[in-house]
């Protein structure tokens, strides 16, 4: 299974295709529009703000390649960052457009909690879910985010809570997306990522 991950410059990339990896993956991190159009299975990864990962897109050229690829079924995975950008906009960078590819509005958790919310946390199943699939119920998985998108759209399938409710896990079509960190989330999070994998061959 060959995968290509969009390497824009975060943090966790090598992280992610070390995971990707271990599971017997065929990865190619690569910044080139050209690759990402032709990309039959992408991953986006991201830690940090909002900003930075659209801003590098845009820089890159990778916007419409991406956006393009999604639109003719490649099989895709966001994660945290990831997930968020897939939304028309994040009150994190308002001035700049998310893909879109989602509708709604990504906003920040309450200030009543702690922020980040850092560490780890359970899902609650809206749905059924292949990213799911053999995860169990109380499994724990490893957030690391001061922004989420609240639980409203027909993609969710998974929530998790700090503050309030946000997706966790969402499922449309060929795009599937995590706010957790599944390359940090121990055997739980490997599940994860070999549910993604199995559904995009």
């Amino acid at each position: 299974m060959k995968v290509t991950l969009i390497d824009y410059g975060a943090g966790n990339v090598p992280s992610v295709e070390r995971a990707l990896r271990r599971l017997g993956a065929q990865v190619e991190a690569t910044n080139l529009a050209q690759k990402i159009a032709a990309a039959q299975s992408l991953v986006l990864p991201g830690v940090g703000h909002c900003a930075a990962l659209i801003t590098a897109l845009d820089a890159r050229g990778l916007r419409e390649p991406l956006i393009e690829a999604i639109g003719r079924g490649a099989a895709f995975l966001g994660i945290c960052l990831g997930l968020q950008a897939l939304y028309e906009s994040s009150e994190e960078a308002p001035t700049l457009r998310g893909l879109g590819l989602l509708p709604g509005r990504v906003t920040r958790l309450p200030d009543e909690v702690k922020l980040p919310h850092m560490g780890w946390n359970t899902l609650k199943s809206v749905r059924a879910s292949r990213l799911l699939e053999s995860v169990s119920s109380d499994a724990y998985f490893y957030f690391a985010h001061s922004f989420a998108a609240p639980a409203a759209g027909n993609e969710t399938v998974a929530v998790s809570a700090h503050g309030r409710e946000f997706v966790a896990v969402l499922e449309k079509g060929n795009i599937r997306a995590v706010q957790f960190h599944p390359e940090k989330s121990g055997e739980a999070g490997a599940q994860v990522l070999r549910n993604f994998l199995r559904a995009a061959a």
